[in-house]
Order: structure tokens, then sequence, then C-alpha cells
């Protein structure tokens, strides 16, 4: 096999296939990209086995003497594309005998190992059967307006995924650790049938990083029973499901209320930031909310200080006071771009929910128990 290629696209595609290069494996095939040209494209494939991206090189971009198939390992690849050539637009020629790769630029010489392309595993295929269509710019603010309510371990399987529910014209994406839930409706361009499944939470963070986020370019989001492709640009990600029922969202939600606020997000969003200041990262301490009339402070008490702030706001219902994980407000308060936030709460031991009139978004919130006296 033997390439010449740009290295500004060899880096574009080996920095988007090495989101699914295995670092822990007892399979060291895994830790490779698998590189297969053609006469007329490159492909470049790396698969951890829970995850698998293809991104392809078309022809004019570099040109193909003699085609074949090889595997690198990606970590030595990508750290050797990076220093051959010090021109970002500069030639890497690429020889590959079956044993050893010969990487060549004008200034310097690299030959590394080849591992046996026949041994690494092929992506799944899938039927494409169900399918939604959606803009790039559409799937990257989904992903940003739910993801961080997503559990970081593995305590339980389900929190660590996101719930994409179809039901013909509508989308509904849904996230939750255990102490909020976050939801966003979205409204398909195309009606499509109904289907939902639970993708894993690493898949979504490596998609929303490649995306270009572009209003006119599509992405395709294939489902199967056990798999799910994102086919966009020139690169296709096929990921594991998470296997099992989704929690009952629905019971856990609600249109009643005692108090509600209407608040400016950006003033509520720099009086919330402000108490991070007295919080380390350990404290469990509340942002308490005391809500009278038109007003609303804010109280906080740490190891650190104290902080007291006012806040004039639009209240409907009853005076109220209830206290929050502030950096749970805070992420909310940084994805909604709405001028005003509505707040909807019944007591200091229920729920808040964060929603729009149109319910495009809802977020809820658990309280903290505190003593009201102290504050």
């Amino acid at each position: 096999m033997k390439i010449r290629f740009n290295k500004t696209e060899l880096i574009n595609a080996v920095n988007i296939v090495s989101k699914a290069v295995s670092s822990k494996t007892t399979m060291p095939i895994l830790e490779c990209i698998l590189i297969t040209a053609t006469p007329d494209e490159i492909r470049l494939t790396a698969n951890n086995l829970e995850l698998g991206i293809e991104t392809t090189i078309k022809c004019d971009k570099c040109i193909v003497e003699e085609p074949g198939k090889t595997a690198v390992e990606a970590r030595l690849f990508s750290d050797i594309i990076h220093k051959i050539t010090e021109e970002p637009d500069g030639e890497i020629r690429f020889d590959s005998d079956g044993t050893i790769v010969d990487m060549n630029s004008s200034t310097a010489n690299f030959k590394i190992q080849e591992k046996d392309p026949d041994q690494f595993p092929d992506l799944p295929i899938l039927k494409e059967d169900h399918y939604i269509t959606l803009s790039q710019y559409t799937l990257k603010e989904i992903i940003k307006d739910t993801i961080f309510s997503i559990a970081v371990n593995d305590s339980n399987k389900m929190m660590t995924g996101e719930l994409f529910e179809v039901d013909g014209t509508n989308l509904k994406a849904v996230t939750l650790d255990g102490h909020r839930i976050s939801i966003r409706n979205t409204e398909l361009r195309d009606t499509y049938g109904k289907f939902k499944a639970i993708i894993p939470g690493r898949t979504l963070n490596e998609i929303s990083k490649i995306l270009n986020g572009d209003a006119d370019s599509e992405v395709n989001i294939f489902f199967e029973n056990e798999s799910v492709m994102f086919r966009f640009d020139q690169t296709v990600m096929v990921s594991r499901l998470i296997d099992g029922e989704y929690f009952r969202i629905d019971s856990m939600l609600s249109s009643d209320y005692e108090t509600k606020v209407v608040i400016n997000r950006k003033e509520f969003l720099s009086h919330v930031e402000r108490s991070t200041i007295l919080i380390r990262e350990t404290d469990k301490k509340p942002l308490v909310f005391n809500i009278t009339d038109n007003n609303m402070k804010l109280k906080l008490n740490t190891v650190l200080g104290s902080l007291d702030s006012d806040l004039a706001v639009q209240k409907t219902g009853k005076d109220l006071m209830i206290g929050f994980n502030p950096k749970f407000i805070l992420d909310v308060l940084r994805v909604v771009e709405d001028e005003e936030v509505s707040i909807y709460m019944t007591n200091s031991k229920a729920p808040c929910f964060i929603r729009d009139d149109e319910q495009k978004y809802i977020y809820l919130i658990l309280p903290i128990n505190f003593n009201p006296a102290a504050y």
C-alpha cells in the first residue's frame, strides 16, 4: 500500500477516529487505527467494541498509488503525523509492505511496526429502517442542553445514558442522575414512526465534539435493537445502546405548583455564580431562596463565609423558602437562552421545575434539606 497524504486532512481524520480507540484492553488490535485505501478513497476506522468510528478522506485530498489495508498503533501514529513535518499542508508519504510502515516527509522518516488488519473487528451493519434526520446544529444543541445531568458513574447503567424517544414529528431527549432531570423536546422536519433508544452518554459527548454545528449540514441517526448509527459529512459512528427499560419520567412530572417565579435569566445567573465563590467541591451547603412578594433573597452559609443577595422577581402564589445545589441551577441557566425563566415550586421538600410555556425544555431539580432557622 502506498499513499500520499495531506497532513491537515490526515490529522483531522485521525482526531475523529481516535475517540473510539480503546485505552484499556486485553486486545492490542483495539488500540489501533485501521487504514483502508481504495482507488477512490481512504478510510480510517477505530473500534473499541462499544463505540466505532469510520471517517473517509476522498482521493481529491490525497493520492493512492497502491491500494491496500493495514493497522497501526493509534497513539504512536498520531504522535508521528503531528511531528513529521512542520508544514501544516505538507505531504506525508505512507508506504506499507505488510510488516513495516514507512512514513516520511521532506524532513523526517519513521518506520513503525504494522498489526494484522484482518484481526480488526468490523463495525456493525445496521438495516437503516428506523431513522431520523436532524441538522448538526440541532443535535449539538440537544446534547448540550441535556448531557450535564447524566450520571458519571456506573452504579446505575441506565443513568449513564440518554433516552431518545421519537413519536411522529417529535424527538424527546431525557437525562437524569438521581438529583435532577433534563428534558428537551424537538420538532422534527418530517414524520417518523414511534421508537426509542438509550444512547450512552460517552457516545453523545464524543459525537458532539465532532459535529460542525452547521444548521445546513445534516446528520442521519439510525436505530436498531442493540445499536445506533450516526452518519454525517464523511463520518460514520456506531455505538452499542444501553439495554433495558428507561425510567417512567412522566410519573415524575407535574404541572401543579404553589409558587411561581419569573426572573431575568442573566441576572439570576450572575447572582448564583457569585455564590460558588464560597463553595468548595466537597461542600453540600444549599443556596437558599427566600421568596416573598416581588423579591427573592439568595442566602448561603459555608465554612468560607456567607452571602446575602437580592433579586427582583415576579411572584405568583405563596411565599417560600427552599434550598438547592447551586451547580444544578447554574447548569440550567447556562444552556437556556430565554431572556426570562419561569420556576415552578410546590414546597421546600418537593422538586422545582424550570420550563418554558411550550415545554420545549423541562428541568426538574430536587431541593436540599436545611434548617430554616439558620437562614
